[in-house]
């Protein structure tokens, strides 16, 4: 039946329906986009964070987690509590960021041009022995995702502007000798203690399990006995980069495109520029009248020769740049007031002075003390660059039209994929297993996108067996998937996993006995009575320690943690507590003296505590942008290929 579908379909006739049905989805796509909804999933002071940055961040840190966890945070992903917290946080990271870029901006802090590009030179990443490569440095950035140059520039702006205003913060904190005193007592502090250790595997020989007790405990926990559902995919994909490998640029093409955009290879003239500000009070007459006075005093000294930069730092009341002996340094156009860049531009000679200029501060007086020329990049000089420029948009170019032309044959075939490979020159190739959570080890790239295992498990894949829709993973690359072969989650059989909840429920039940023994020695223990002869009984006895230090490794630390949380000991009162260890076994710790040492000089302490203070400090300045910011939350809910 496919088969005569398929040789009807090439006629002129069902061409031209063909084109009519696609035109029409295309319009009825238009109408969809011009009247969507909003889908962003949060608001800051009037700024939108867009569902698919969301996405974006939550899947970087899913993947961050997976891989520190593993299997672990696949038992965690189950609970719909925890995920439901864990997708709140990375919201409230993304408006965290977002306070940060906005306040930012309002405290006018910039990083310049020249300060991005010396930076990316100085990376050692994109050196070759000790030296700036540009080859290296263009194959990187496309490797991270990064096409063109000026999206990783940009990139690097807003992560360079964070991280001034963070260090501002941090830098201006400081600790107080007493409390790096006080600090250095405690952790010099020793403690004299004795414990004894109840180890619940003595008390599994005792305990019998019955069948009806397994039986019960995997009908309430079939979840742990899961086979998980699984998937193969056939899968055809395109890829800028593969595309790129066979484009050819001729030197017509770089010279073509330089002179089309000479603007981008300029460096526009720059100056830097001297001022004495004599400030008023706007809308004060008199104040205006007395600072003009003071004004045309320096002006007329000046042209007596006396020296700018002495008299700047005489009468400036602009005292940063005064000190300096008034220099502004290099000046951006827009920068300042229009009356201020007009007459600073209007310079044109090094040495040169303005009369007196007028702004919303003061009357200024201008020099002009340094000035660049114009500098325009020769062609040899970006001949590299271009060639991987010119390079990369005729790939991409020439993907577009590909990736029409695939998602057209796997639509008109789409019991196959042999097709669209065909007409785009790539091969089929196979998936290994992938699990719909996305946290099998073998969910690699482009597998642990999220648009892709929503496709490999979608109905039209696995139901239909269909060909997928195009899967378009970025600006670069796409693929079509088809099922190769599927495997439903099914719970294993109770004979399969008996051995292993038994094993389980033996240990559940020793444990409880184990913690009901220590609980009533504890007892017996804080009345005063005498336990070793209980102890012996469970084959174990106090073990003394003196000058048990904070961090010491001797023991295990969740005997240490406890001895140091204990109350100091007095008359008549015992201090003493249970606690659980790493192994699974139980612990009765009692303290019986707090040892005072002198404190040992720790010259690490100091920034410790610096350290502390200044992350506590950016915390608190992050939730003070959030009292008066305007917050508003869209509901986030979990991808739906989870």
């Amino acid at each position: 039946m496919l088969e005569n579908i398929r040789e009807s379909s090439q006629g002129l006739t069902a061409k031209i329906i063909l084109g009519l049905i696609i035109l029409t989805f295309a319009v009825a796509g238009l109408g969809s986009y011009t009247n969507s909804v909003d889908t962003s999933v949060a608001t800051v002071n009037g700024e939108k964070i867009s569902l698919q940055d969301f996405n974006k961040a939550y899947q970087a840190q899913r993947n961050r987690m997976a891989q520190q966890f593993g299997d672990m945070f696949d038992t965690l992903s189950n609970d719909s509590n925890y995920m439901a917290n864990f997708r709140q946080g990375v919201l409230d990271n993304l408006i965290n960021e977002k306070l940060i870029d906005q306040s930012a901006e309002s405290l006018a802090i910039r990083v310049s041009d020249e300060r991005i590009k010396k930076t990316i030179r100085a990376m050692p990443e994109f050196q070759v022995d000790g030296v700036f490569d540009n080859n290296r440095y263009l194959a990187i950035i496309n490797q991270a995702g990064f096409f063109q140059s000026s999206n990783f520039r940009d990139y690097l702006r807003v992560e360079m502007t964070r991280r001034q205003l963070s260090q501002a913060l941090v830098a201006t904190e400081f600790n107080l000798p007493y409390q790096e005193k006080l600090q250095l007592t405690l952790q010099n502090q020793t403690r004299d203690i004795r414990f004894a250790t109840i180890s619940a595997k003595q008390f599994e020989a005792e305990i019998d399990i019955s069948e009806a007790e397994i039986k019960t405990y995997y009908q309430a926990n079939q979840i742990r006995f899961e086979n998980k559902e699984q998937v193969k995919v056939n899968y055809i994909r395109l890829s800028v980069a593969d595309i790129a490998k066979n484009i050819n640029v001729s030197d017509e093409e770089i010279a073509s495109y330089y002179q089309d955009n000479i603007p981008s290879f300029t460096q526009a003239e720059q100056r830097r520029v001297s001022h004495i500000m004599i400030e008023f009070t706007e809308g004060d007459s008199d104040s205006e009248t007395t600072a003009k006075t003071q004004a045309e005093a320096v002006l007329a000294r000046l042209a007596q020769g006396e020296n700018f930069a002495t008299l700047a730092k005489e009468l400036s009341n602009d005292t940063f740049s005064g000190e300096n002996g008034g220099d502004l340094d290099y000046l951006e156009a827009g920068v300042m007031e229009l009356n201020f860049d007009d007459a600073a531009f209007a310079l044109t000679a090094v040495g040169d002075i303005t009369e007196l200029v007028k702004t919303s501060f003061g009357y200024h007086v201008i020099k002009l003390t340094e000035l660049k020329a114009e500098v325009i990049q020769s062609l040899a000089e970006v001949k590299t660059e271009l060639q991987a420029k010119v390079s990369s948009e005729k790939a991409q170019e020439e993907f577009y039209t590909q990736t029409q032309e695939m998602a057209r044959l796997s639509f008109e075939f789409p019991d196959s994929l042999e097709d669209a490979a065909s007409e785009v020159n790539t091969s089929v190739e196979t998936s290994t297993w992938l699990s719909k959570s996305g946290l099998n080890t073998n969910n690699r790239a482009p597998f642990n996108d999220p648009k892709v295992l929503a496709a490999a498990f979608s109905d039209l894949v696995l139901q239909d067996n269909m060909n997928s829709d195009i899967l378009e993973l970025n600006d670069n690359e796409a693929l079509i998937l088809r099922l190769n072969t599927y495997q439903q989650a099914n719970v294993k059989p109770l004979a399969e996993v008996q051995a292993q909840i038994k094993t389980i429920l033996v240990a559940q039940k020793a444990t409880n006995k184990a913690q009901s023994t220590i609980k009533e020695l504890l007892v017996q223990f804080k009345a005063g009575n005498d336990i070793t002869e209980q102890l012996t009984k469970n084959y174990v006895s106090f073990t003394t320690k003196g000058n048990v230090a904070r961090y010491s490794a001797d023991l295990d630390q969740s005997i240490v943690r406890e001895a140091f949380v204990l109350p100091h000991p007095s008359e008549g009162i015992i201090s003493a507590s249970t606690v659980a260890l790493s192994n699974g076994d139980l612990a009765l710790v009692e303290l019986q003296a707090v040892n005072v040492n002198d404190a040992i000089a720790n010259p690490q302490l100091a920034q410790q505590q610096t350290s502390q203070l200044a992350q506590s400090a950016y915390k608190s300045y992050v939730e003070s942008l959030k009292i008066g910011a305007k917050i508003t939350h869209g509901k986030v809910a979990e991808p739906t290929n989870y």
